[in-house]
């Protein structure tokens, strides 16, 4: 009986945030070990469902690092990164799209079908959410630095989007762009999430990651630092504990926040139902920014 009280007092305590986020957007982006491990993975997506299920309008963004790398592996090819960014040649960008698309989209969109929810697949000439130009990374002093099929994200079809979200049927939209002659190219998955969060001016941002979120000491778990707002990422940055490939991630959200978005949240997509338990207690289980 007290595990039975103790579970409906969780619903009672989730009941406040349902009514406020109800019918608003929340963005989730897919990556790293919270797509690679399975059952990872499927908590994830059946609290992607349940979030549908109560009201709550959810927008997946994934990328497919670890993926793409077997792949490449399996065609001979060899990863090649400038910056942390993966250099993309024709036949990298074939594998890209081909990964990102057929393997790892169709599979969310299937499985979160089986869990009983709908969704669909963003990700056709048809139904294409994301546009971008190619990307040319600055370099001080010296010529900018090509990727080659690599873009950044100029536009959103929002009310694509949205439209789908507020029917009831969960956008799971690859980190791919169309340029402007209607060619593929690869983009990096934080940034898609960021302008996707942006654009909706969604009232969340998730960001699923390998680690419980911004921590001041990276070897320290019990270091998490629960909430953070702008001048206090600063001083995070100035004293170096927000660096390497979490600080590209943390301008990225602030950029999102500036554009208007509720509050971003860096939680560990390894731990079980973390998505629930971030946005329905108090407490939370990352790091929540606002700006």
């Amino acid at each position: 009986m007290d595990d039975a009280i103790r579970k409906a007092e969780a619903l009672v305590e989730a009941l406040g945030y349902i009514r406020t986020f109800r019918d608003r957007l929340t963005v989730i982006k897919l990556g790293g070990s919270a797509m690679e491990e399975a059952d990872a993975l499927r908590a994830t997506l059946q609290s992607v469902v349940f979030l549908e299920t109560v009201g709550l309008r959810p927008v997946l963004v994934h990328g497919g690092g670890k993926p793409i790398d077997r792949a490449m592996a399996a065609s001979g090819l060899v990863p090649k990164k400038i910056q942390g960014r993966r250099y993309t040649d024709d036949a990298t960008l074939r594998i890209v799209v081909d990964v990102l698309t057929n393997d790892i989209n169709a599979g969310i969109v299937r499985q979160i079908r089986e869990l009983g929810g709908h969704a669909v697949g963003l990700h056709t000439s048809t139904l294409q959410a994301l546009y971008g130009e190619h990307l040319l990374l600055p370099n001080p002093g010296a010529p900018a630095i090509d990727l080659g099929r690599v873009g950044q994200v100029t536009r959103v079809d929002g009310g694509l989007v949205a439209g789908f979200a507020q029917a009831g049927v969960v956008p799971v939209i690859p980190s791919l762009v169309y340029d402007a002659a209607g060619n593929w190219l690869n983009v990096n998955a934080d940034t898609a999430a960021c302008a996707v969060a942006a654009e909706l001016k969604a009232a969340k941002l998730v960001m699923l990651s390998d680690t419980p979120g911004i921590l001041r000491n990276p070897k320290d778990p019990s270091s998490l630092i629960s909430h953070l707002d702008s001048a206090a990422c600063q001083r995070l940055v100035t004293e170096g504990v927000i660096d390497g490939g979490m600080l590209p991630k943390v301008e990225a959200c602030f950029g999102a926040l500036k554009a208007g978005v509720g509050k971003v949240h860096v939680i560990d997509g390894r731990r079980k139902y973390s998505l629930l338990l971030e946005i329905f207690t108090e407490s939370g289980v990352g790091t929540e920014i606002v700006f």
